[in-house]
């Protein structure tokens, strides 16, 4: 799950045909199912569940005339910005599994408006899903904001990519904790890009990752 296939409606794949293309190379990897999950953003990519379905019923017929045998979904990476809020209020969000809501958070700092928007998810009955907390610097140093997190029940979501330095020697170290703490409950790809494809292939080696993967905690064979 986290991956961008849905072609031309954010910074992941640009057509149909670069989809395909990522999407045989990850059944190449031995993956049967993929949960796509474009951006969406106010300022950015204004992707719609309308817009994202139709996205998807296009890469699913091409994936059956390919004859990938790969499932395709769809959800979507919800930025929290200052719309995220009202759209989780009015239900205009999709969700994967068991409503699982997949949200990403600003780089540059924490958002003030952070536990807000996670109480507001769980009263309307959704499972908040934070996307690769080990990119957030602000958190590097200091782990206590994202053990409130954890405690208040917000799932974290691992970019396998950044066991194999992806993000940086920061971003490694970070996943290597989390891991440590026990703290992922989810793996995800965020491929966007063949060279992504590559990252994977080199991450399989990482001990990190085998030790997540034999954690006994990770969701992902339920989706």
């Amino acid at each position: 799950m986290h991956s961008h296939f849905i072609p031309g409606i954010d910074d992941g794949a640009p057509t149909l045909e670069a989809s395909l293309e990522l999407i045989t190379a990850m059944h190449g990897l031995g993956y049967r199912k993929v949960i796509t999950t474009p951006h969406v953003m106010a300022d950015g990519y204004r992707n719609t569940p309308e817009k994202i379905k139709a996205g998807l019923e296009t890469v699913r017929a091409a994936v059956r005339d390919q004859g990938l045998a790969i499932e395709v979904d769809a959800a979507a990476e919800y930025y929290l910005d200052h719309e995220l809020e009202g759209k989780v209020q009015r239900k205009e969000v999709l969700t994967f599994g068991d409503n699982l809501l997949l949200f990403e958070l600003p780089f540059i700092s924490e958002p003030q408006i952070l536990l807000n928007v996670v109480f507001t998810m769980q009263t309307q009955g959704y499972r908040p899903v934070l996307a690769h907390p080990e990119r957030y610097g602000f958190w590097h140093n200091d782990l206590s904001s994202a053990e409130k997190l954890k405690e208040r029940g917000v799932l974290f979501q691992l970019n396998t990519v950044a066991l194999m330095g992806a993000y940086g020697p920061a971003a490694r170290k970070a996943a290597e904790k989390y891991i440590d703490l026990g703290w992922y409950e989810l793996l995800g790809s965020d491929c966007h890009r063949m060279d992504h494809i590559e990252a994977i292939k080199a991450t399989l080696t990482e001990p990190y990752l085998h030790k997540v993967l034999g954690s006994g905690r990770l969701m992902n064979s339920g989706l």
